[in-house]
């Protein structure tokens, strides 16, 4: 009972720390895609996140909740600004490859990253922007912490659940064919249930 109170509080703290970093990312971000909208775009973050860590509870590896804490926050700002920071995404990468030397599989999961990293770009290339350079990033660091089958189930999962949201906004006509849609989101929701369940 006493491991449960402690991971909630410190689920507590870290939502705290998490919210008040993206408020500051949001500060020094001239690109925001909405920058007026951050109060009304934000109002439930706290809670939201709060919710989403409580994930820490299922788990007593620290790895892995230090990759979920970066999930987390990379998910509420895609979901908010339509971002991923290199702030997030260079250090989740960086110590996913920690992770992965000590896991005796730095060099397999490195070259998934690169494969993945590397078609995304391509897809970013083509797509003219409807992938932008913080989902190639995002892509490289879950190769470096999942590996190759793992990274592709992401892809192919995170892509469906994508999918289907955006279908429903347009029938629901909270969106249009031309509107933008954060998918980096749904790929680091299949993540975290990747490293939690898998």
């Amino acid at each position: 009972m006493l491991d449960v109170i402690i991971k909630v509080l410190g689920a507590a703290i870290l939502t705290f720390a998490g919210s008040l970093w993206i408020d500051r990312l949001y500060l020094n971000c001239s690109e925001l895609t909405f920058p007026e909208e951050i109060s009304r775009r934000s109002r439930f973050r706290k809670l939201l996140l709060f919710i989403a860590l409580l994930s820490f509870i299922l788990t007593d590896d620290l790895w892995i909740m230090a990759a979920i804490f970066f999930l987390v926050l990379m998910t509420a700002t895609d979901f908010e600004q339509y971002m991923l920071f290199d702030a997030m995404t260079i250090p989740f990468a960086m110590l996913g490859a920690a992770y992965a030397y000590q896991s005796s599989r730095l060099e397999e999961n490195l070259i998934a990253a690169a494969i993945g990293g590397v078609i995304f770009f391509l897809l970013s290339v083509i797509s003219k922007g409807s992938l932008g350079g913080g989902d190639v990033k995002l892509i490289f660091g879950l190769g470096i912490w999942l590996g190759a089958i793992k990274l592709l189930n992401v892809v192919l999962y995170g892509t469906i659940l994508g999918g289907v949201s955006a279908l429903t906004m347009i029938l629901l006509e909270k969106k249009n064919r031309g509107s933008y849609f954060a998918y980096g989101p749904y790929f680091t929701a299949v993540a975290i249930y990747m490293l939690l369940f898998k």
